[in-house]
């Protein structure tokens, strides 16, 4: 789990065009239902292997905090910021950096 390998299979769910290689956290069908009107923005676009989020600091991230970086990307989408996110990934991963 520190190592984030077990995000491993959800390369099938990307293949499948189901999630992004970078975007939002999956969410959790039963936070849905506690979402303010605001943290609904973040279901507008696929969920992400990696994002802002998990290049951050992860669970160490409050939950409005998480929404407001990925509301973040949301807006400044460019592919320049998803190759960003994906070289930040890589050293985060293997530092394990929030990783529980």
């Amino acid at each position: 789990r520190r190592s984030s390998l077990d995000e491993l299979p959800q390369l099938l769910n990307v293949l499948r065009g189901e999630m992004s290689v970078v975007g939002a956290r999956p969410p959790i069908p039963y936070e849905v239902e506690e979402y303010e009107l605001w943290h609904r923005r973040r279901l507008e676009m696929k969920p992400g292997i990696t994002g802002l989020w998990q290049v951050s600091g992860r669970n160490t991230i409050p939950f409005a905090e998480m929404v407001k970086l990925d509301l973040f990307y949301i807006e400044n989408w460019s592919l320049w910021l998803d190759l960003k996110i994906i070289l930040l990934t890589i050293p985060a991963v293997f530092r394990g950096d929030g990783a529980r």
